[in-house]
């Protein structure tokens, strides 16, 4: 997380700034004209609002549904009426007869410092990459096909670029600052939203969220400020959650440890680690997370109070579950770090495994290491995704810029984020979204949460979300409005086909029971 070492650069920048101001009437006219050009260097040209429209079709459960794609830009302004960033979208929306009514799910991805590339080239849109699941994707050229598991039959579709991905991008005098941050970002999306509504008279529709990874903290937060805004939400979809980031941080915390063990335990199940393996992973990770939730969480609150015996118990256990010897286990004092499993899960044939999806295996130049070199997971499918989504946006969606697509962009978005809250949370190195969440649900309480896990993401672990999505404080009345969905697969959920199909059946059953019967 950031550390906090802005402060002297910003009492020196205050200082310098404030002689500046007091010097003005003393400055000639042709030194106040280069101060002006100076200040106005990093002005951003604000490009003109611009769409594309292309007409297409394609087969959802054996009916052929005719859509629209809409693919094109949108400005925001701040509260002096300035345009601050041209956001980037692909809209993919079905006419009915019935606009006003038509549910509309916004879309994105997380990072923070990532585009929308993900979802719309993987998941639910109408077309996809074509992949294998747990396989790397061969090198060029790529396959592209009609995805008869897209949600057009239940809900439009609009993909939204954050600022400074894909093609969205700052202009006029904006400064990232303003929306690298978690607030500052929801904001800004809020604001898209609500011009995207108006402009294309969706008020009275159905509406939902769907954000994967950070997309799903922005959604937390998000689906907040809309409604205190007056804009009512039917659901939001939760893919590969993170509410809470004590499960990244280094605290001293025992908790990260427990959520994360059932994760490790799927990994090792996935690459035949566990002795005596279950058929069924279901069932085996149920026994798992009754462990984690007892008699290891026991062990852990002991600290340095726990006995021998007792670590020599849960050591014989975990070893049963994620694939690791006792004494390797014991040599960690029964916390094992997620790098360090990826390391040692297939140390014995110089392999390691991802962190995105686990079931992903990578080589390290160095065998012997401590952790990790690289992710597997994620090397296996960004040239693909990103390649696709170029050559589809240009043959089939007709739309083309200049500039090229940021399919990331975490050197400046993610390294410069903004993790302190606006609003008196004052976390600054592990924030938590899931009281905005909950705040969403209690003042609105018809709206649905579908939660959606990868048994073999170690970036989300699942256990985490439950744990976390169980523990908002919400009444029972409330508290039913949120389901779960656990898959055989990783972070994207959608690279595994049988895992997608999956999760398609679960969110068209979503949707029906969420949007009011006509």
């Amino acid at each position: 997380m950031r550390k906090q070492i802005l402060a002297p650069f910003a009492l020196a920048l205050l200082l310098t700034l404030g002689s500046a101001v007091h010097a003005d009437d003393d400055k000639p006219a042709d030194a106040k004209a280069q101060s002006d050009k100076d200040s106005k260097k990093d002005v951003q040209p604000i490009p003109p609002e611009r769409s594309v429209v292309t007409k297409h079709s394609v087969r959802i459960g054996g009916r052929t549904i005719n859509y629209k794609a809409t693919a094109g830009t949108l400005l925001i302004k701040d509260d002096k009426d300035k345009p601050t960033v041209s956001f980037f979208y692909v809209a993919y929306t079905v006419d009915d007869g019935k606009p006003g009514k038509r549910p509309v799910t916004f879309m994105y991805n997380g990072g923070p410092g990532s585009s929308s590339m993900w979802l719309h080239m993987g998941s639910f849109g109408p077309v996809r990459v074509a992949n294998k699941g747990d396989q790397p994707i061969p090198p060029p050229p790529y396959q592209t096909v009609a995805n008869d598991d897209s949600l057009l039959d239940k809900t439009d579709l609009v993909f939204i670029d954050a600022p400074g991905t894909g093609y969205s991008q700052l202009v006029g005098g904006a400064e990232g600052k303003n929306f690298y941050g978690i607030d500052q970002d929801a904001d800004a999306f809020a604001k898209f939203i609500t011009r995207y509504v108006s402009t294309n008279h969706r008020w009275n529709s159905p509406k939902f969220l769907f954000g994967e990874s950070y997309g799903t903290t922005r959604s937390a937060v998000l689906v907040k400020v809309l409604q205190e805004q007056g804009m009512e939400f039917n659901g939001v979809v939760l893919m590969s959650s993170i509410l809470d980031f004590n499960v990244w941080a280094n605290t001293g915390d025992d908790h990260a440890f427990i959520v994360n063990l059932p994760t490790e335990a799927a990994i090792a199940w996935y690459h035949d680690k566990v002795p005596n393996k279950p058929a069924d992973i279901a069932s085996f990770l149920a026994g798992v997370r009754q462990f984690a939730n007892t008699d290891y969480t026991l062990a852990l609150t002991k600290g340095d109070a726990i006995t021998p015996a007792e670590t020599d118990r849960v050591a014989n256990q975990l070893s049963q579950y994620i694939g690791l010897s006792p004494t390797y286990i014991k040599d960690a004092n029964l916390r094992i770090d997620p790098s360090r499993f990826r390391k040692e899960l297939l140390r014995d044939k110089r392999r390691t495994v991802g962190r995105l999806d686990g079931r992903f295996e990578g080589i390290d130049p160095d065998a012997a290491g401590e952790t990790p070199e690289g992710d597997a997971a994620s090397d296996a499918a960004t040239g693909a995704y990103l390649a696709a989504f170029n050559q589809y946006a240009s043959d089939q969606l007709k739309f083309s810029e200049e500039r090229p697509y940021l399919p990331n962009n975490y050197g400046v978005i993610n390294v410069g984020w903004d993790w302190k809250r606006s609003a008196g949370h004052g976390f600054t190195q592990a924030p938590y979204v899931g009281s905005d969440l909950a705040a969403a649900m209690r003042r609105n309480p018809h709206l649905k949460v579908f939660s959606a896990n990868g048994y073999y993401d170690l970036a989300t672990p699942f256990y985490a979300t439950q744990f976390d999505l169980g523990h908002l404080g919400l009444d029972p009345s409330i508290s039913k409005n949120i389901e779960f969905g656990f898959y055989p697969s990783g972070h994207m959920i959608y690279f595994d086909v049988d895992a997608l199909k999956q999760v398609r059946a679960d969110l068209s059953r979503f949707y029906d029971e969420t949007v009011p019967k006509s």
